[in-house]
């Protein structure tokens, strides 16, 4: 269980129950350009297939969503890193990210990848560099 709080109230807590499934589903498949046009019910699937945390304000509201998919012993893979507009400019998405570098190190994991068409330079700060040219393929994978 991984749970943070910073001392202007927000708190990053890894409790599954906590993340608001119609919220993250409405920010991601309207304004992440990742997961425009996302389905429910995909989302719910990516979510139950992830390690899942969320940043919440003091209110207990959650503003921020980000997933981890990990065979938890060598990988990890970085995916749906959003901070709410209204709560962006305020430190959350690297407090996140760094949170999660510094766990999935204490772990054990030895690669932590993730994906970015631009937010390159928040990711560099906790560590993050492109990976080598030449060296990894992908397959994009479309339904007949």
């Amino acid at each position: 269980m991984l749970h943070e709080l910073r001392d202007d109230g927000y708190e990053l807590s890894s409790e599954r129950e906590r993340i608001d499934v119609p919220r993250v589903h409405r920010w991601l498949s309207t304004d992440a350009y990742w997961a425009m046009e996302r389905p429910l019910e995909q989302m719910r699937a990516a979510l139950d297939g992830s390690e899942v945390f969320g940043i919440y304000g003091r209110d207990g509201a959650q503003v921020a969503i980000a997933r981890v998919v990990t065979d938890g012993a060598v990988f990890a893979y970085l995916c749906d890193v959003y901070v709410e507009p209204a709560h962006r400019a305020r430190g959350l998405a690297g407090w996140l990210v760094g949170t999660l570098r510094d766990h999935y190190a204490a772990r054990g994991l030895k690669r932590f990848l993730l994906v970015t068409r631009d937010a390159q330079a928040i990711y560099a700060r906790h560590g993050f560099t492109e990976v080598q040219p030449g060296r990894w393929m992908e397959c994009h994978l479309r339904t007949p």
